[in-house]
């Protein structure tokens, strides 16, 4: 991990995004469970055939927002009025009945389906067909291989994005017009590190928790897409390109992390270097 000069490194800010591709939730503090991140990417769309959706294909996905309410994550479109909000149950089902495998990128991961008014609700949304499906843990197994791997919830590999402050600000520098975090989706944002420090992290104590770096994150045309209006655009995948291709080519911003213990993450705790 390389720190910036007489800084400690610090957590400042942290990120779940329960609804897979919908917006995220600014948190002060964040439980570690046995799949990751609690509540993060446990919600998610799919089409008629089950194929998930997201933001690459459906950038109106961006306008969709969270909020958690009561005993529900509650889900409505931007600017749409409270009533028009749906309410999914945190509770998990109370029965495995048709549970089923969805396709995520490499990986199958289990859910269920939450029915026909959340359903209705996504498809009038998307304009197309499409159901809310939300995560359970595979029969059997936990919610993480031996390397950290997802084999529960909806990330798409490892269970979370670090990304640095200093990072974004060096990107940021290159750029015609900056770009706020939130384009980039991290759940974890480190202060306090020299840009692109989080690529080489390691093991990390934050807090209570030891989080392990895995590689850095290869960026997709979601990272072009403007959360506020849901327009893409060409950056920043196209200044990323000059500068930050790893050796397979692809364009890399930010590390992808796994945990190693279940604990409780905090903002504004010290990150420890633990090992390599």
């Amino acid at each position: 991990m390389s720190s910036q000069s007489g800084s400690v490194p610090r957590l400042v800010g942290l990120y779940v995004y329960p609804l897979k591709s919908a917006g995220g939730i600014a948190l002060d503090q964040a439980v570690v469970d046995e799949v990751g991140l609690r509540w993060d990417r446990r919600w998610m769309l799919v089409d008629d055939e089950g194929r998930f959706l997201s933001q690459r294909s459906h950038p109106q996905m961006a306008l969709l927002r969270v909020a958690f309410d009561g005993g529900a994550l509650r889900v409505s479109a931007r600017g749409s009025a409270p009533g028009e909000a749906l309410m999914l149950p945190l509770a998990p089902p109370e029965t495995d009945d048709g549970h089923t495998e969805i396709q995520v990128w490499h990986g199958r991961r289990f859910a269920a389906d939450c029915g026909d008014e959340a359903a209705e609700w996504a498809s009038a949304f998307i304009g197309a067909p499409c159901r809310i499906v939300r995560a359970v843990l595979p029969p059997g197994r936990g919610g993480l291989g031996p390397s950290g791997k997802v084999l529960a919830g909806f990330a798409d590999a490892e269970p979370a994005l670090v990304l640095s402050v200093a990072s974004l600000a060096d990107l940021n520098a290159r750029l015609a017009e900056p770009l706020p975090m939130s384009r980039f989706r991290p759940n974890l944002v480190l202060e306090g590190l020299a840009p692109y420090g989080e690529d080489r992290m390691g093991r990390v104590r934050i807090g209570e928790v030891v989080v392990r770096g895995v590689r850095p994150c290869p960026r997709c045309a979601l990272t072009t897409v403007d959360q506020q209006t849901a327009r893409k655009g060409k950056e920043p995948l196209r200044t990323l390109a000059t500068y930050r291709r790893a050796p397979d080519g692809e364009v890399v911003f930010g590390t992808n992390a796994a945990f190693e213990e279940p604990g409780t993450l905090r903002v504004g705790a010290r990150v420890e270097a633990v090992g390599p």
